[in-house]
């Protein structure tokens, strides 16, 4: 419902609310570093899937997650383009619904997909001995299947409480896209309890992925220190190094946005947060594992090589 009793059809996505010229600048840097992520994340899987070298239970992961990152940004930058590029812009609360799901989906499933990463970096340092017994391509069919389907039910659930609630205070979303904090300023109807399920859902999800990714990393850790030669020792921790960057970067603004105690309170501040779990940190996560990992770039150095034209 809107302020004079109709239902709302459609929401009006306020943006950054700044001046034509700095939006306009900020349109070119999403829009440059949307192309970067794309072009990473797409190679990234095709590098993956080209090179028998990377056919590993890492590297399987590893494109899934840059498919994840794909999906997430995708859902989202355009939008932000369209709403820099038009200052304001109007959504169908239909098209509203279905970017709130689809973005929960990837972001959960992202969640639980590192946390199997974690999993596979325990084993890989811990028992490298049993690591192509434990880790068959089922087993890890299964861990990415079981990570899509907890993201699928988080944001079923997370969907359906927050669009069963009436919003009738107004219909400007003071966001770039349809998250929950703005969505739920203009509830007008009983939110608690929603509420409540929705942070228990965040939590649970949260909780449970970083709760699986530090007993894995205490596990590294001590097999790191029992490793006698300091070449083994930076071998074992740089295998993890990629990861934990990116684990750092992303459950990092995830806790903040929403596990934080003022949700929703300082819109200005979730906004500069979001664009960097939404726009840079899907831009990073190849460029991380690409720098870090000599497989990887010994696999794009030959594909750059078979690429170049003969003289």
């Amino acid at each position: 419902m809107a302020e004079n009793g109709t239902v709302v059809m459609e929401f009006i996505l306020m943006g950054f609310q700044m001046q034509a010229e700095l939006q306009m600048g900020l349109f070119f840097v999403f829009l440059v570093l949307y192309l970067i992520t794309m072009g990473g994340n797409l190679g990234m899987i095709m590098l993956i899937q080209s090179n028998a070298c990377l056919q590993t239970p890492m590297y399987f992961f590893l494109s899934h997650l840059s498919f994840l990152d794909i999906g997430y940004s995708s859902v989202i930058v355009p939008q932000l383009l369209e709403s820099l590029h038009t200052d304001k812009m109007v959504i169908t609360y239909e098209r509203c619904v279905t970017q709130f799901f689809f973005f929960t989906l990837c972001a959960s499933t992202e969640c639980l997909l590192l946390a199997a990463m974690a999993y596979d970096r325990y084993v890989a340092a811990c028992n490298p001995l049993l690591y192509a017994t434990a880790m068959t391509p089922q087993t890890c069919l299964g861990l990415v299947a079981g990570a899509y389907a907890g993201g699928m039910l988080n944001s079923v659930i997370r969907t359906g409480c927050t669009f069963s609630i009436s919003f009738c205070k107004s219909n400007y979303v003071d966001f770039f896209f349809c998250d929950l904090p703005p969505l739920l300023k203009l509830a007008c109807s009983e939110t608690r309890l929603r509420e409540r399920v929705i942070y228990l859902l965040a939590f649970l999800v949260i909780t449970t992925s970083i709760s699986v990714i530090l007993i894995s990393y205490l596990f590294i850790i001590w097999a790191i220190l029992k490793i006698h030669t300091v070449d083994g020792k930076a071998q074992t921790f740089f295998t993890c190094a990629s990861h934990m960057t990116v684990v750092a970067f992303f459950f990092g603004t995830l806790i903040f946005i929403y596990l934080k105690g003022n949700m929703g309170k300082s819109l200005r501040e979730d906004k500069i947060v979001s664009v960097f779990y939404t726009v840079v940190i899907p831009m990073l996560n190849p460029i991380i594992y690409s720098l870090r990992n000599k497989k990887v770039k010994e696999a794009l150095k030959k594909a750059l090589e078979r690429m170049r034209v003969p003289k």
